[in-house]
């Protein structure tokens, strides 16, 4: 019996669980860092808040208690938002276990630090193997069975495939990879050019537009990748081009809704305030903007998102921007 400790009552963290206890060999707990919601949750076996109509299976243990819930783990899926996974993970540290297994479906990069979250993990619990998920993966649609494909990587190539083998179904396809610095980079860059996409359907810019930046997205994406150590065959697979293209055109993902936001002109703050849920796109924009400055990569539609989030550029402006840029070769 392999117990695996998800953390994080997201939609994400929810669906992982969900996922998690469709294998008859495993025992599942799912932590929530609020007693109120842990309880809603254990007592209803649904998350009505984020990922509403999908009922949890009798079996997975909701609960508040660190202790209980990271007691003897084998696994540790860790879905705590960038912007928060520092302080939550100092305090849990002391409870994972050292020989657990650590897992990592967040997509970002921390500010100030410009750290992974892979890295943020290993700083704080300790030196240990930690695998990526990547790919497109909106837990709305695996909950439904929709067939998806996504990414499990780590440097140990045996530590990636022993979460291939727990988290394949018959309607979740997972690959193997070993370029972590490339699935994790993928995630979170792609969030990034999500909320430019965002911006072109708010201004109906059409499908010439959103096209074009998606492919000028994606080699901004293997720019970057490229310089921070990256395999750049990784970005044309399922965790940059897969995820890329979904985040860029879903109605369930947040950061193409905070740009479509944007585009309407309504302000970062009343878009932000009416969310349930994070956008790691807009914090992740910073840090993506400080790296590329310091090593002087090359991110022009990155670096508009940075000004229309953070210096009150106007979108249209940003795409003056963009199109008038000096005329190049392909």
């Amino acid at each position: 019996m392999t117990i695996t400790t998800v953390l994080g009552a997201g939609a994400m963290g929810t669906a992982c669980a969900w996922i998690l206890a469709r294998q008859a060999s495993t025992e599942v707990r799912l932590w929530a860092r609020n007693e109120t919601f842990a309880r809603h949750i254990h007592e209803t076996r649904e998350n009505s808040r984020l990922l509403p109509h999908v009922k949890l299976p009798a079996g997975i243990q909701v609960t508040a208690d660190a202790a209980k819930a990271l007691h003897d783990a084998d696994v540790v899926v860790v879905c705590i938002p960038t912007r928060g996974l520092r302080e939550a993970i100092s305090q849990l540290a002391p409870l994972i276990p050292a020989s657990a297994l650590i897992v990592s479906a967040i997509k970002g990069i921390e500010n100030g630090t410009l750290l992974r979250p892979s890295q943020m993990i290993q700083q704080i619990v300790g030196p240990r193997p930690v695998v990526v998920l990547g790919g497109p993966c909106h837990a709305e649609e695996i909950t439904q069975k929709k067939p998806a494909s996504i990414v499990a990587a780590c440097d140990s190539l045996a530590a990636a495939e022993q979460i291939q083998s727990l988290l394949s179904t018959d309607f979740l396809r997972v690959y193997a990879n070993a370029d972590q610095i490339g699935v994790e980079l993928g995630g979170a860059l792609k969030n990034v050019i999500a909320i430019a996409a965002g911006i072109c359907d708010g201004l109906e810019f059409g499908d010439n537009a959103k096209a074009a930046l998606i492919t000028r997205g994606l080699a901004e994406m293997v720019r970057f990748g490229s310089a921070l150590g990256a395999d750049r065959s990784t970005f044309y697979g399922l965790a940059g081009l897969g995820d890329l293209v979904t985040t860029c055109n879903s109605p369930h993902s947040r950061n193409r809704s905070v740009g479509e936001g944007l585009g309407q002109g309504r302000s970062l703050t009343t878009i932000q305030d009416s969310m349930s849920a994070v956008a790691e796109g807009v914090l992740t924009a910073r840090s993506v903007h400080q790296i590329a400055i310091e090593q002087s990569i090359d991110m022009p539609i990155a670096t508009q998102v940075y000004h229309v989030l953070f210096e009150n550029r106007s979108p249209r402006e940003a795409t003056v921007e963009l199109m008038q840029r000096p005329l190049r070769v392909e």
